[in-house]
């Protein structure tokens, strides 16, 4: 029931969102809705951390560690979006600069709907359909502004990541070819980690990389991250942070889970593809950090670094390796939507996403000033937050199994992403400009309360990884063959 009540909460926010009143009360509904799978996410996923598995409606939806530390995310980030939205939306319509405020959110519960759906469907054939949803639904929220820019990134999101879908269907179907040759029955991702070394390497290494060139496009892994960030940029800040924080997450799982079902099969080896890719998304990311002049575009080349080192992490391989992209998953979420929530007020705040244009924030703006600075820190991988304790653990990881190039690769190109992420904020932050003395203008109340409730976890999970969390982590890593 938790995990069918956990899909039907935004169902219902979303239908409520269409009727007359929803232009009143669709903010209010939405964000109990949010919470509401909230809590159901963290029921489920407690006991995902202590069993191993939760199924239930007959097996149709399941969730194990990995799966449900990704539906936990997907839920607190649908939940501070939902309250971000709140006031952020409201000043944009009042300002004539959205469409209605009905239609936002009857799409935001449909999105958060499909994210929810990946991590807890069992079929694969149903969870890439889910998948898609999140692009068709999405692709309406990028473009909901209504600009010549904004509808420009929809619709190169729609195509790049529609051939994307393409090849990843592809993909699944020569997955299910080879599942049939092996005799299974029901098209799992437990059934297919069974049934791999009885699969014909013939089918299921094509299957493998049609999926991670056709998912990694919407992943947002170099040479297919031209979309992303375009559609960062030009997205409502509520929206960004779900597309950064766990959209481009949730389809990293899927791909995640081709890791075990490829090292079930004899003479197949996926480490090194995921490597490949994660440092080649690393290394573009960092050079575009350093000559960003927006700084949502900057956010969004900081999910392509992350996406990048969570795959390196994979590939490396073992317990510790999987353990700290598990964490680096969970770093990413929960300080990448700070980050857009702290882009969304200071665009609230000066009018401008250009990062030049932006200087002594924090004489005109006090509260978007310290958002943009604990947002750079923690993405950037600054102590004491999450993501510089994953990549801590990953680079030990990394050591301990001698792959010594790898990680001094991955070490130089993360501390000049550190260096330029920095600088850019330090500009904005600090820097003397034209505004200087000039009025700052008010920030709505739920805003603000967002980032002060986005911040805590922010904080907390670098000092301290509470025990249910360090349990959830664990079986992530163990899902992952680690």
């Amino acid at each position: 029931m938790e995990l069918a009540g956990i899909l039907i909460a935004p169902l219902l926010a979303s239908g409520f969102s269409l009727l007359p009143c929803g232009r009143r009360f669709a903010p209010p509904v939405t964000l109990l809705a949010s919470v509401a799978a909230l809590a159901l996410a963290v029921s489920v996923a407690l006991e995902a951390a202590a069993t191993g598995h939760v199924a239930a409606s007959g097996e149709w939806l399941t969730c194990d560690g990995l799966g449900a530390l990704v539906l936990v995310l997907v839920a607190l980030v649908g939940f501070t979006a939902a309250l971000f939205s709140w006031g952020y939306i409201g000043e944009s319509v009042k300002h004539g600069r959205q469409k209605s405020t009905r239609l936002y959110y009857t799409l935001y519960n449909l999105f958060v709907l499909s994210m929810l759906a990946v991590p807890l469907l069992a079929n694969v054939a149903l969870m890439w359909i889910a998948v898609e949803l999140t692009t068709l639904i999405s692709a309406f929220l990028v473009g909901f502004e209504d600009t010549p820019e904004a509808l420009e990134a929809a619709w190169k999101y729609v195509v790049l990541t529609t051939l994307g879908a393409v090849l990843a269907l592809l993909g699944f179907l020569i997955l299910y070819w080879g599942s049939r040759v092996a005799g299974l029955e029901p098209f799992t991702w437990q059934g297919l980690v069974e049934a791999a070394p009885r699969m014909p390497p013939a089918l299921l290494w094509p299957a493998f990389l049609f999926i991670l060139v056709g998912f990694g496009t919407k992943v947002g892994l170099v040479p297919m991250h031209t979309w992303l960030p375009d559609a960062h940029s030009q997205a409502p800040a509520s929206i960004c942070a779900l597309l950064s924080g766990v959209e481009t997450t949730t389809v990293l799982y899927v791909i995640l889970r081709l890791f075990p079902v490829i090292g079930g099969a004899p003479g197949l080896d996926a480490r090194p593809w995921f490597v490949g890719f994660g440092l080649i998304s690393v290394a573009v990311a960092t050079l575009l950090l350093i000559y960003v002049r927006d700084f949502k575009r900057m956010f969004a080349f900081s999910t392509v670094e992350h996406m990048g080192i969570i795959l390196v992490a994979a590939g490396l391989g073992g317990a510790g390796a999987h353990l700290g992209a598990a964490y680096q998953i969970t770093g990413h979420a929960i300080a990448k939507s700070f980050c857009f929530f702290a882009a969304g007020v200071t665009v609230l705040t000066v009018g401008t996403q250009e990062i030049a244009a932006v200087r002594g924030l924090a004489r005109t703006s006090p509260i978007a000033a310290a958002a943009l600075l604990i947002g750079g820190f923690a993405i950037a991988g600054a102590p004491p937050f999450a993501i510089f304790v994953s990549e801590l653990v990953i680079f030990k990881a990394g050591l301990a199994g001698g792959q010594y190039a790898v990680i001094a690769i991955l070490a130089a190109l993360v501390v000049i992403a550190f260096c330029a992420v920095m600088l850019h904020i330090n500009r904005m932050v600090f820097g003397a400009g034209a505004q200087d003395g000039k009025r700052a203008a008010a920030l709505p109340r739920s805003c603000k309360l967002t980032l002060v409730l986005a911040v805590i976890p922010l904080v907390i999970i670098g000092l301290y990884v509470p025990a249910p969390l360090q349990e959830l982590l664990k079986a992530a890593a163990a899902a992952m063959g680690g």
